[in-house]
């Protein structure tokens, strides 16, 4: 980013007017911190966290072992390509060439044979390894040392462990509070004596022992356990508890609850400050205005690029701004359609900065903003939510721009989950991602990226009505599945 200083926005506020360039999206993949919706609950799924990246993929059986696509596997980590002539399949990572032939175990690399744990498999061009390979053959690759925890099919990059403490607080013993060493966003489930707390994107690892035991009546013990891809800490509890987040998301405490309901949150939910009688707060930055009172639209649908910001060459005549503004007007209609009043932040072939886009959003008042943009690399959907970096400097009242999507970024995931599930429905390939991308960070509100690619290897595709038209149908369609809550959290 082009800024050299702090910039903060009022709470339910967002409009700077500073000039930045907007990096595609597909640039930004090969650094961002990622992560692949999941599927279904019966899907093997293999997490991957790294400083570049954290993402999952889904895991598949073959010969009663686990196997991994290893194209699939590297792409959010550099650039990678690769082509399947008869049995062989050469592969390449940034500079690094491997080749590796279908039913054999043996691959070269670096000029070097070495030997898999199984057999390579080639399946329609797809290459895969077994999961038992990775701790030898990532290595050679990446240059570093991984772990893998092949039981629980989690696998960490170079030294990106989440760790966590939990103690009970001297002034109650009817408090745990459990310090993590960065921001998390657990699911939170309550049944009869337990809290679950699942952390399905966080490399977090155990604190030491599976099992903690407290010198406390109410809330006994905890446990920590990992699988399929995901960690989990389930407290035992002699009464009804719940959780709270504090310190940025770094601090979770159980507690039994000690108010009205609407003062206890079961998991951190994003909301706007209410709107009061007092006359707005003075501006104290150039990057601040004062809070809009009501919600004027519900969505506000962003195309990418525009004017003299062509966007990626889709093709010798294609461009990427040309395509997001055709498919950000088919949105529109699927959604006003269904009944949802929506707003476009450009119409026409409009230059906008990434301020005055997230400026746009947040003085709308809307309950999710969607940010379109195009690629004619890979297949069928990616969609992205923000990663917000750690280190906000809030005051107050006041937001830091740059990670002012963190309260945000539950509500911005549930629409992912809805959105996803839709265009799995319609049989269109979708992959999720986490990822620090603008304007997503700058949004106080629900915020998703969508980009579109073809699912045919044909460009053309994303120029045609009737692709765009299943598209847009099955996105509004899993954003009004979600509508009511959306709505809530924006409030």
């Amino acid at each position: 980013m082009s800024n050299s200083y702090s910039r903060k926005i009022l709470r339910g506020v967002k409009a700077a007017q500073q000039d930045i360039p907007q990096l595609s999206l597909i640039g930004l993949l090969i650094a961002a911190a990622v992560l692949l919706v999941s599927g279904s609950p019966d899907e093997k799924h293999i997490s991957v966290y790294s400083n570049a990246a954290n993402y999952s993929l889904t895991a598949v059986q073959r010969n009663g072992l686990d196997y991994i696509g290893l194209l699939e596997l590297l792409e959010p980590l550099g650039t990678v390509s690769a082509k399947a002539t008869g049995d062989h399949w050469k592969f390449r990572y940034n500079n690094l060439e491997m080749e590796f032939i279908a039913g054999k175990t043996r691959a070269r690399l670096l000029g070097t044979d070495f030997d898999l744990h199984a057999n390579f498999l080639l399946e329609n061009g797809r290459g895969l390894v077994p999961l038992s390979s990775l701790s030898t053959l990532l290595p050679r690759i990446l240059g570093g040392p991984i772990t893998l925890n092949q039981s629980s099919r989690r696998l960490f990059i170079g030294n990106v462990a989440v760790h966590f403490t939990a103690q009970i607080d001297k002034s109650s013993a009817a408090k745990l509070v459990m310090n993590f060493s960065s921001p998390v966003n657990p699911t939170i489930a309550t049944e009869p004596g337990k809290l679950r707390m699942t952390f399905t994107h966080e490399p977090l690892v155990d604190p030491g022992s599976p099992t903690l035991t407290f010198d406390s009546k109410v809330i006994p013990s905890a446990s920590f356990q990992e699988g399929n891809g995901a960690a989990e800490i389930v407290v035992s509890s002699n009464t009804a508890v719940m959780a709270s987040f504090s310190n940025d998301g770094r601090t979770i405490t159980v507690a039994p609850p000690a108010g009205p309901p609407a003062q206890i949150q079961a998991q951190p939910q994003p909301q706007l400050q209410p709107a009061t009688s007092t006359p707005p707060l003075p501006v104290v930055a150039t990057s601040s205005i004062a809070a809009p009172v009501s919600q004027h639209v519900f969505a506000v649908i962003d195309a990418s690029h525009g004017g003299d910001e062509r966007g990626a060459a889709l093709s010798d005549q294609l461009a990427e701004k040309n395509v997001t503004l055709t498919f950000a007007r088919a949105l529109r209609a699927e959604m006003m359609a269904r009944g949802l009043t929506v707003l476009l932040v450009r119409d026409s072939d409009t230059t906008l900065t990434l301020d005055q886009r997230a400026g746009t959003a947040n003085s709308s008042g809307a309950a999710i903003y969607i940010c379109i943009h195009a690629s004619s690399e890979g297949t069928g959907v990616r969609l992205y939510t923000a990663l917000v970096p750690p280190g906000s400097d809030n005051q107050e009242a006041f937001l830091d721009w740059e990670t002012a999507q963190a309260s945000f970024q539950g509500m911005s995931q549930l629409a992912e989950t809805g959105v996803a599930s839709e265009l799995k429905n319609k049989q269109i390939p979708v992959r999720a991602f986490r990822a620090p991308l603008r304007p997503l960070n700058n949004i106080v509100t629900a915020a998703l990226a969508i980009e579109i690619g073809p699912t045919t290897g044909n460009v053309s595709q994303l120029n045609s009505p009737e692709y765009q038209q299943l598209l847009a149908a099955a996105v509004a369609t899993g954003v009004i599945n979600v509508r009511d809550k959306l709505q809530a959290g924006s409030r």
